[in-house]
Formats: C-alpha cells, structure tokens, sequence
C-alpha cells in the first residue's frame, strides 16, 4: 500500500484534514481544496508559517512537496463557496445595460489627482484578515481597515512604494511568553504584517495609535531586516510621515472612540523596542544584541516602565471586579 500523508489546514475558523499521496505537490493540495471545499484554485491563497508567507495560485513553486510542510501551520485565505456565489450575483447584477442611445465619451476629471489614485490603489494592503475564531471578527475587519485606510499610513506606503500582501491580527495567547511579548511581525518583507490589536484578557483592543506606531515598524522591515542605523533611519521618517499627513491630528479628536483603550499607554517617551527581534518580529521584552537599539542605549528603564503600567492595569481591573462583586 503506497504510503499516505495528511495535511491540516485552516478556513474561516475550521479545521480541515486531506490525505495525499506521500509525493503530492501544493498544486496538488489546491487541487483536492477545490473538489472537497468547491473554492477555485484561482481564489485560493495559503498563508504558512513559519517561513514560507502568504503563496497565491499557481504558486511560485507548484511542484513544492507537500511533506515539507508537514510541520508547518496553514491558513487558506478564500472567501467561502456561498460568499463567492453572492459575488458572482453581486457582479452580474452591477453589469451596464444596453443603451439605445449614443453616450457621450467620458474624460478625465481635472480636480481629482488621477496619478495619487492609482499609487494608492498600488501601494496599499492586498487582504484584509481578522481572526475568525477570536471575539467579534468584524470588529478586529474594522480596525484593520482603519489602519490600511488611514491617511499617514497611504502617503507614507505611497511615497515609498510599499505594497504588503496581507494585514492581519495576532492572537496574543501565540505570542506571548514569560520573557517577552511580540507586538508586531512582518514575514518575508512585506508579504504579510500582523499586528497585536487585542488586549492580553482579549476584553478589548489597544490604543489605536501605538499600534498605528508598531506598523510603521513593521513597514521599515520591508527595506532593512536587521535593526541597524538605516532601519532605525527609516522607521522614525515613516513615522513623521505618518504623523505630518495625520489630517486628524493636530489637536483634534478621535473620529471614533471604538478602538480607544484609555488603560492602554504603551510605554512612556519612545516606541518600546526591547530586543528580541526575529526576522522581522517586534518584540516587548527579549534579550539580546539587538536590546541596545537604535541610540546604543539599553531599554532596560523602558521594560521596567512597561511592566508598571502592566501591573497598574490589572490592579485598576481587579478593584473594579471587587467593587462590582
């Protein structure tokens, strides 16, 4: 009997096995994908870990063995069958009528700056992924697209030319150790971002704008993998990029107060950069050469600041559950 492999991916929050044939490509799990899910190979894309990123159809390399990816985790990023049907309803309900009679030729609209369009259409995030079996996905949707929608963000992806694959959260409970906690994570320089939106109790998000700091980190690693004077150099342009083309800031308000933590303050002074970077992640805690940062200086202090601001959260918590007892 020919030997058998199975592989596990994720879809939408569920869990799905298919056994292969020990010699079984990727293509040939797109394949099978398509006969048991009835998703087309062309609205399939597979997010691994780690390594490997986000691989859209027909894949970079379709004849990749399938057992190298037997210890990997994967996530198929499609729409669902009955979502994919109301597209395609969606789609040939909004197609023009015949005109019976002749329409003027359109022409291109002087007030609108057509070049700033199509950048912003170029340079931006490809996907939008929240995380289905966490609380309240649509709210983590909402946040995402705040981020990929916020006008610092666009100019600064604009003016460097950076498009990312896919933006999506983390699960805090995945990236969190004793030692270090990791607040941000770009693989394979741009191909996907994910960002810690979520509190650690998962009962409520963080402060818009120090996350809003972390992807700005996060877009210098498109550029720079190592955290050395270029990165650093980088990081803090995007960041005045960010903040000069803010049309909110400047004193105003939030727009919205849907996604403002006033227990969340991050950490005092600068954007907390304790060490422990891996290809890419951004990590509070950790513990080494990178732990001097940009200034040759340690964040020892800052860690320290941190971990206080920590404790003064979950006292404040706990008094109010006493209180409400």
């Amino acid at each position: 009997m020919a030997e058998k492999i199975s592989i596990t991916f994720i879809h939408h929050g569920s869990s799905h096995t298919l056994e292969f044939p020990a010699n079984s490509t990727i293509a040939d799990l797109a394949d099978q994908i398509f006969s048991s899910l009835s998703i087309p190979q062309a609205n399939q894309k597979l997010m691994i870990s780690p390594k490997l990123g986000v691989l859209r159809y027909p894949f970079p390399n379709p004849l990749l063995p399938l057992s190298s990816l037997l210890q990997k985790k994967i996530v198929l990023l499609a729409p669902l069958p009955s979502e994919l049907s109301s597209l395609s309803e969606a789609s040939a309900a909004s197609k023009p009528r015949q005109r019976s009679f002749p329409v003027k030729s359109a022409t291109l609209s002087r007030r609108r700056d057509w070049r700033k369009a199509q950048d912003e259409a170029t340079y931006t995030f490809g996907t939008i992924v929240p995380l289905p079996y966490l609380p309240n996905p649509e709210k983590s949707q909402r946040f995402l697209e705040r981020l990929r929608d916020d006008a610092g963000i666009r100019a600064s992806m604009r003016k460097h030319k950076f498009s990312v694959g896919v933006l999506t959260e983390m699960n805090p409970a995945e990236h969190t150790t004793h030692e270090s906690r990791t607040l941000g994570l770009n693989r394979n320089r741009g191909e996907a971002i994910e960002l810690r939106l979520r509190t650690d109790a998962y009962d409520g998000y963080r402060d818009y704008k120090i996350i809003r700091k972390t992807l700005c980190h996060e877009l210098a690693h498109n550029v720079y993998g190592e955290h050395d004077r270029n990165f650093w150099d980088l990081t803090k342009a995007i960041e005045k990029e960010v903040e000069e083309n803010d049309w909110r800031a400047g004193g105003h308000a939030l727009t919205s107060q849907e996604f403002y933590n006033p227990d969340d303050r991050g950490v005092e002074g600068e954007h907390v950069d304790g060490g422990g970077w891996t290809g890419g992640e951004f990590v509070l805690g950790g513990n080494n050469a990178f732990a001097q940062g940009a200034g040759g200086q340690g964040f020892g202090r800052r860690e320290l600041m941190a971990q206080a601001a920590e404790e003064r959260i979950k006292k404040q918590r706990d008094a109010s559950k006493g209180a409400g007892a």
